[in-house]
C-alpha cells in the first residue's frame, strides 16, 4: 500500500503543474488588474509603474516562472484588495466551505441511500416512479434557482431561517440542502440502477432460496456490493460539491472560499483567484485518492500496486 501510495502522489506532481499553469494563463489573459488597483483619474505614469512594481510587465514565461517558485515555497503573492498574502486569507476560508460541504454531503447520502434501495427493491411500482422523477427533477434544478426559491419560501415567506449568514445551525440548513439536492439526486439514480442489477444475479436467488430475510439480503449481500460504484461516484461529486459551493455561498452570502473566489474573479484579484483554484485542485486531488484507497479496501480482488 505504501508504494501504490508513493506512486499516485509522485503521478500529482504533473498534474498540479499543469493546473497551475492553466490556472496562470487564463488569469493573465482575463485582463490587467492594474486599472483595477487605481483610481479611473491616475496617469499613465502612475499605471506603468505600477505595473512595473507588480513585475507585470515583464514577459509571460518569466512570470510565470516567478509564480511557480512561489507556489513551491508558498507563496502566492499578495492580494491588492486586501493587502494580505493571498493563501493566508484562502486558508481563512477554507473551514467555512468545508462545512457546507460536509453538511451537503451528509444530507445527500443519508437521502440517496435508504431512497435509491427503496426503489430497486419496488422497481416499476409508483414508488419507483416517483423516487426516479423526483431524482431526475432535482438533477435539473439549477442551485441558484433551488437556493433563491427557499430563501423566498423558508425565510421570507414562513420566516424559519435566516436569508444569509453562518454562524449557527439555522444557518446551514437551506445552503446546505441547495447543495446537497443535486447531489442527492445523482447518487439515487446511480445506487438504484446499481441494485437493481445486483438483485438480479444469481447468488442473490440462491439467498432467497435459502429462506433468508429480504432485509438481510438486500443490506447484506445486495447493498455491499453496490458500494464501490457509490463510492467512486461520492468522489467524483467532491467537483460538483466545489463547483456548486461557488453559487450556493454566493446566493447565501455564505463566508467561505466560494464566495471569496467569485469576489476576486470580478476584481481580478490574480493572487487570491490564483490561489484558491489550487486549494480547491488539492481537494479534488484528495478526494480522489482517499475514494481509489476505499474502493481497492471494498475490493480484495484488487490489489495495491
Amino acid at each position: 500500500m505504501i508504494k501504490f501510495l508513493v506512486k499516485r502522489l509522485l503521478e500529482f506532481i504533473p498534474v498540479l503543474f499543469i493546473i497551475s499553469f492553466i490556472v496562470f494563463a487564463l488569469v493573465y489573459i482575463a485582463g490587467d488588474p492594474v486599472a483595477l488597483m487605481l483610481p479611473e483619474d491616475a496617469s499613465t505614469e502612475d499605471i506603468e509603474n505600477l505595473r512595473i512594481a507588480l513585475g507585470l510587465d515583464q514577459p509571460f514565461i518569466v512570470q510565470y516562472g516567478k509564480y511557480f517558485i512561489g507556489l513551491v515555497t508558498g507563496d502566492f503573492g499578495e492580494s491588492f484588495r486586501y493587502n494580505a498574502a493571498a493563501l493566508p486569507l484562502v486558508l481563512e476560508r477554507l473551514p467555512a466551505t468545508l462545512e457546507l460541504a460536509v453538511a451537503a454531503l451528509t444530507i445527500a447520502i443519508v437521502v440517496s441511500i435508504p431512497l435509491g434501495i427503496w426503489s430497486a427493491t419496488r422497481k416499476n411500482t409508483p414508488i419507483d416512479l416517483l423516487a426516479t422523477g423526483a431524482a431526475v427533477i432535482g438533477k435539473a434544478m439549477p442551485n441558484f434557482w433551488l437556493g433563491i426559491m427557499l430563501i423566498l419560501f423558508f425565510s421570507v415567506i414562513l420566516g424559519w431561517f435566516p436569508v444569509s449568514g453562518r454562524g449557527t445551525f439555522i444557518h446551514l440548513v437551506l445552503p446546505a440542502v441547495t447543495l446537497a439536492t443535486g447531489i442527492a439526486a445523482e447518487m439515487t439514480r446511480l445506487i438504484r440502477s446499481n441494485m437493481v442489477e445486483i438483485l438480479s444475479q444469481d447468488y442473490i436467488r440462491t439467498a432467497k432460496s435459502k429462506g433468508l430475510k429480504k432485509f438481510f439480503i438486500v443490506y447484506k449481500h445486495a447493498f455491499r456490493n453496490s458500494l464501490i460504484p457509490v463510492i467512486t461516484i461520492t468522489a467524483l461529486q467532491t467537483s460538483t460539491l466545489v463547483g456548486g459551493a461557488l453559487i450556493t455561498e454566493t446566493v447565501f452570502s455564505w463566508p467561505g472560499l466560494g464566495q471569496l473566489l467569485i469576489q476576486a474573479v470580478n476584481t481580478r484579484d490574480m493572487a487570491i483567484v490564483q490561489a484558491s483554484v489550487f486549494v480547491i485542485s488539492i481537494l479534488v486531488i484528495v478526494m480522489n485518492l482517499l475514494a481509489d484507497i476505499a474502493y481497492r479496501l471494498l475490493n480484495p480482488r484488487i490489489k495495491f500496486n
